[in-house]
């Protein structure tokens, strides 16, 4: 059993809600964010965290790194309990929420930068070392002496995750990194992560809604839904529990009757020469295109991985929740 880091033994986490019944009347309600969560991950992992809204993951980042204490079970990161010792626990952790910036908003990055070497007491020349490596790393060079302000996300994005790692921690959470990014900003951010995790073995959390993020950098995918785990293996094993699909998305010459695709694919939709053609997400897009391509004219096509959520929620059945539509995600913050 390779060494644990992170460990959670029926850990719970309980808020009282109180709601107006009435004229000067509340009630309080108990809501169980995270019930009775057990996990561990090794050093040197690479995990994905996912579920849908309101499934308690950043509630689980949260008592992980110290700023929530949990209602009941034991939880420990390298040994020490976050909520105990936090000002201990803080220089081996690293932490990036997405929707928030650790960054001085009206400063440039260079001076975060200098705040953090001094709040972390980081010797001189390792902070030199680290601040030179992850600015070649992270594409940040003509970036350092710009206000945070100014940055786009893309950019921000970067500089927090350059933040969270001047300090060289063993651990480093991650809540959404990739959100709202564009294609070549979250290139840069999996390419770096990965390197990091490669070279400099640091553990990883990683809480995201996309799955290409946890098909590119981790081997294994926790899911989390109404506070419970519900699943804790491969990313295929997942693929294979919900059943999902993959989409290809076809754009013909002209306009032509339905695709006549090999079994499992199916066309699903049809709108002039653009068809949908849906597949297993376990099965590989190569063959598929190949043969369409060889029998049809061409324009263009692409590849649409499965929402997690739908993955999630045709994996738990009826029983389980019921995801929230994509278009209501954009502007809330993730659970």
């Amino acid at each position: 059993m390779r060494d644990a880091f992170i460990e959670l033994d029926g850990v719970e986490k309980v808020f009282d809600v109180w709601r107006r019944t009435g004229f000067m009347k509340r009630e309080r309600h108990r809501v169980r964010a995270v019930d009775s969560l057990s996990f561990t991950v090794a050093r040197g992992e690479m995990v994905g965290y996912i579920g849908p809204n309101g499934a308690g993951k950043s509630t689980t980042i949260k008592m992980l790194t110290g700023i929530l204490t949990p209602s009941g079970g034991r939880l420990r990161v390298a040994g020490v309990d976050p909520s105990r010792e936090r000002m201990r626990l803080a220089h081996r952790i690293g932490v990036v929420f997405g929707q928030r910036t650790t960054l001085w908003w009206d400063l440039p990055l260079i001076d975060s930068y200098r705040l953090m070497h001094r709040m972390y007491r980081i010797p001189a020349a390792r902070y030199r070392e680290n601040l030179e490596r992850l600015t070649e790393l992270l594409d940040l060079g003509g970036l350092l002496d710009v206000p945070v302000r100014q940055l786009s996300l893309g950019q921000r994005m970067r500089g927090d995750i350059a933040a969270a790692l001047l300090h060289d921690p063993e651990v480093l959470y991650l809540d959404e990194p990739t959100i709202g990014l564009d294609v070549v900003s979250r290139t840069r951010v999996r390419d770096f992560l990965r390197r990091l995790n490669a070279e400099r073995a640091t553990t990883v959390l990683l809480t995201t809604h996309d799955l290409r993020d946890i098909e590119q950098l981790c081997s294994r995918v926790m899911v989390i839904d109404h506070g419970r785990l519900v699943y804790d293996g491969a990313l295929a094993g997942l693929h294979e529990a919900g059943e999902s699909e993959r989409t290809l998305v076809v754009d013909l010459e002209r306009e032509l009757p339905p695709i006549e695709a090999p079994a499992p694919a199916r066309v699903v939709r049809v709108e002039g020469p653009r068809q949908w053609l849906a597949f297993p997400a376990s099965a590989s897009a190569a063959e598929l295109v190949a043969k369409v391509a060889a029998r049809y004219p061409l324009v263009d096509l692409s590849v649409r991985e499965p929402d997690i959520e739908a993955v999630i929620a045709r994996m738990l059945g009826p029983s389980g929740g019921a995801p929230e539509p994509p278009q209501e995600r954009a502007g809330r913050t993730p659970s």
